[in-house]
């Protein structure tokens, strides 16, 4: 659900990058941001356009029956004809919730020799949210190449992961890279809806994906301003957990025509404004810790810098982080979050209601359990208000640690690139398939190496979604720089 790029450019840019964005919206990747990129050889750069262009022109969108298997039994195709083993490569079918059957694939490249670590897990999704061909300029299942950019469903989140990652694998097979470690591919087809296969991933289909640490190719990424000015490139290594809660207020009801003092809607709406008007306790952790302090830096003496010194020498300090929380691109990287997002209620226009309900999201600090913000809500909307958490229960998940292997090969993997560029840890107020591992043991570092124009190209899951055509090299070399320093020293 949340893809590298367009994590990486909310948080590091600007309001008025943002402004400039607006007044005219750029249509070529800037010359700053391309100046020194290098060209795959012309076999792989021929190959690595095949398999992304079969990618983007696979609709794997819930709904569309057989389309992640085809993706899936695609992607074992080009492992087999590079030397997998059949018995390495595990297409398997699942379904995600009722109507929506998909698929997964896991593949293992086996160490050279008797293993020298344990296995790194590189984690991607097939699936991307569907497309109204109506809404795009361009067929959003039909890859387009244009004034410098690849447009297409799926071009970024998350084909323009998954892609690199695979040809930076086949590649290194092709050179006869020799890995130390086993190295597992798992590529699941519902990321963007249910989350089934990352669960099934860590549980059930543990005894394929059992790793000392994972890398995901839906977070991370870099951005540049439109001049081509670096903001960075985020390494994330946590996210908030995902938790529904569902508010209801009950009443005898009656008819219309002789209101009651109490009515449900009212008094679901009183505990809607003390919602609205709530801030949870906010609270540092190893990775937001690095990132204020790096984004202090990028903010210089202005009110927001100074605000995020003040918290991170004092996370008691509040003011500081309501301050932070009060720009848009920082709301929910300081505290748990949580919104009104539905709401029914009533059964006749001439009726007292008897019941009514409000659907309320909340987005939970890692490492907190979402019955300790049942209990928050429980106290602040007081006993008339049932508060209910939905039956899929959010897991909370640590931070990843900050392995020093893991930050080096992604800061050398980057700076190879872009020498330039600050490497900012991330903590993810979306999700993506890394939580259902952290949440059961296993580090997970979001370290994709593309990019894109801040805010132009934040298009996932929007119009016209797009990378830079450069990135997707970049990217895959990248990926071969990664995959060489962790799994071959």
């Amino acid at each position: 659900m949340i893809r590298s790029i367009a994590v990486s450019l909310a948080l590091m840019t600007s309001t008025a990058a943002i402004a400039q964005s607006v007044e005219a919206p750029i249509n070529s990747p800037p010359a700053a941001a391309l100046k020194g990129g290098k060209a795959l050889p012309g076999k792989w750069d021929a190959k690595a356009r095949e398999i992304y262009k079969t990618a983007v022109e696979t609709p794997t969108v819930k709904g569309r029956a057989g389309e992640n298997l085809k993706l899936a039994n695609y992607i074992a195709g080009e492992l087999r004809g590079a030397g997998w083993a059949d018995s390495d490569i595990h297409v398997l079918p699942y379904t995600s919730v009722p109507g929506n059957d998909t698929a997964a694939i896991i593949a293992r490249w086996p160490a050279e020799g008797t293993p020298k670590h344990k296995p790194m897990l590189i984690l991607a999704h097939m699936d991307v949210v569907d497309a109204l061909p109506s809404d795009w300029t361009t067929d959003p299942f039909e890859l387009v190449e244009k004034d410098g950019y690849f447009y297409g469903r799926g071009s970024g989140d998350d084909k323009g992961g998954l892609v690199p990652s695979l040809v930076a694998l086949l590649k290194l097979k092709e050179a006869g890279f020799k890995p130390n470690r086993d190295i597992v591919i798992l590529f699941t087809g519902d990321e963007e809806t249910q989350g089934k296969g990352a669960e099934l991933g860590a549980t059930e289909w543990r005894k394929w994906t059992e790793a000392e640490f994972a890398l995901n190719a839906d977070g991370g990424g870099g951005a540049f301003t439109r001049d081509g000015k670096p903001l960075g490139f985020g390494l994330q290594t946590s996210e908030k957990t995902f938790q529904t809660y569902y508010f209801r207020t009950r009443n005898p009801g009656g008819h219309s025509s002789r209101p009651r003092p109490d009515n449900a809607i009212y008094d679901l709406a009183d505990a809607l404004k003390k919602l609205q008007g709530y801030r949870f306790e906010p609270a540092l952790n190893e990775t937001t810790k690095v990132y204020f302090t790096e984004r202090a830096k990028q903010e210089g003496n202005s009110e927001l810098g100074n605000a995020m010194r003040a918290w991170v020498a004092d996370p008691s300090d509040g003011a500081g982080a309501d301050r932070i929380e009060s720009d848009p691109l920082e709301v929910g990287l300081t505290r748990t979050r949580c919104v009104a997002t539905r709401l029914k209620g009533g059964h006749a226009d001439n009726a007292l209601p008897q019941m009514a309900e409000a659907t309320v999201n909340c987005r939970i600090l890692p490492g907190v359990e979402p019955k300790v913000i049942e209990a928050e809500l429980k106290r602040l909307v007081g006993p008339n208000v049932e508060v209910t958490p939905d039956a899929d229960a959010g897991r909370p998940t640590p931070v990843s640690p900050l392995r020093p292997d893991v930050v080096s090969a992604y800061t050398k993997a980057v700076h190879a690139r872009f020498p330039n560029q600050p490497i900012i840890p991330q903590m993810s107020t979306g999700a993506t398939d890394g939580l259902e591992f952290r949440a059961r043991g296993i580090p997970v570092y979001g370290v994709d190496g593309g990019w894109g124009v801040s805010p132009d190209d934040e298009r996932a899951h929007g119009k016209d979604e797009r990378i830079p055509v450069q990135s997707l090299t970049d990217n895959i070399l990248h990926w071969e720089s990664m995959i060489r320093d962790l799994a071959g020293k």
